[in-house]
């Protein structure tokens, strides 16, 4: 299977990013995960929010910010990797002048019945 980047509309999911499906099962593709980028504009960051099953991995691909993960918060840049286990409450923000632009793995794929939203 091919995806062409021009052709996938974005869209805003639950956590408030705008989500570009590289590949999901919406669209013919893993059964297992999917692949989407994910966009932070400058100042702005995701709703605090967890998976209930979903594991994910967010690669950044531009942009710099900060990761909260659980209890943690910590710096991320271009070429940071992060795992982010089934229940556990994180958001990112994006502390730079452009847009944050992440690479984000879901398995099972992502889905808004997935996530939850937390104060």
């Amino acid at each position: 299977m091919k995806t062409a980047y021009g052709k996938i509309s974005p869209y805003i999911t639950k956590d408030g990013s705008e989500i570009r499906e590289l590949i999901h099962p919406d669209a013919g593709g893993s059964k297992r995960m999917s692949l989407a980028e994910a966009t932070v504009l400058p100042g702005a960051a995701t709703f605090f929010h967890v998976h209930r099953t979903s594991e994910e991995i967010y690669h950044i691909i531009r942009g710099s910010g900060f990761m909260t993960l659980g209890d943690e918060v910590f710096e991320v840049g271009e070429g940071d990797s992060i795992l982010i286990r089934p229940g556990v409450p994180h958001r990112i923000e994006n502390t730079g002048e452009g847009s944050l632009k992440i690479l984000c793995c879901c398995s099972p794929p992502y889905s808004h019945e997935d996530t939850g939203l937390l104060s």
